[in-house]
């Protein structure tokens, strides 16, 4: 039982900051904290079964899409791809001493998160993975669990879609 918290605790340092930014941007709210801790109480009775076949910030992730996926049946709503209720407060985290840089850079990553929300679902998590994350493509693909050639082809199409949403906007 030790081992078990021992690891998890590690894990929780090391990865849930990054698993909070994967949730907020998959759920598209930043009033995710309840869905991260679940997800650490899930690695910890599920550690078991982890195999050490993927990292064990890939292995995180992977519950964390499929607990975002449960909550979102449990509420009856669907992640909606034209969302715009996003948390303001996510925004306001940000440390620069510069306001107006602070208020430029708010800017640009509200106009970059209700672009990317506003994808097809496959082409929304593969940039959130791929994109933001940073996570390689055999490590997207076992969180999708599809294969690796499906993240490549979605990433490419996910971007040039991103394009095309950026050059529309910029006609208006």
């Amino acid at each position: 039982m030790t081992n078990v918290r021992e690891t998890i605790s590690e894990w929780f340092y090391l990865y849930s900051n990054d698993v909070y930014n994967f949730l907020v941007y998959y759920t598209c709210t930043t009033d995710v904290e309840d869905l991260v801790q679940e997800v650490f109480i899930k690695a910890g009775r599920g550690l078991h079964s982890y195999k050490n076949q993927a990292s064990p910030k890939t292995w995180l992730f992977t519950i964390a899409r499929n607990t975002a996926i449960d909550e979102a049946r449990k509420k009856e709503t669907k992640i909606s791809k034209n969302s715009t209720t996003f948390d303001e407060r996510f925004w306001e985290q940000q440390t620069s001493a510069n306001p107006e840089h602070i208020l430029l850079k708010n800017e640009e990553q509200k106009e970059l998160y209700l672009t990317i929300s506003r994808l097809k679902r496959k082409f929304r998590e593969v940039m959130i993975l791929r994109g933001i994350q940073g996570l390689s493509v055999r490590e997207t693909a076992q969180i999708l669990n599809c294969k690796e050639t499906e993240v490549r082809t979605n990433y490419h199409r996910a971007i040039k879609a991103l394009r095309q949403q950026i050059s529309e906007e910029d006609l208006k």
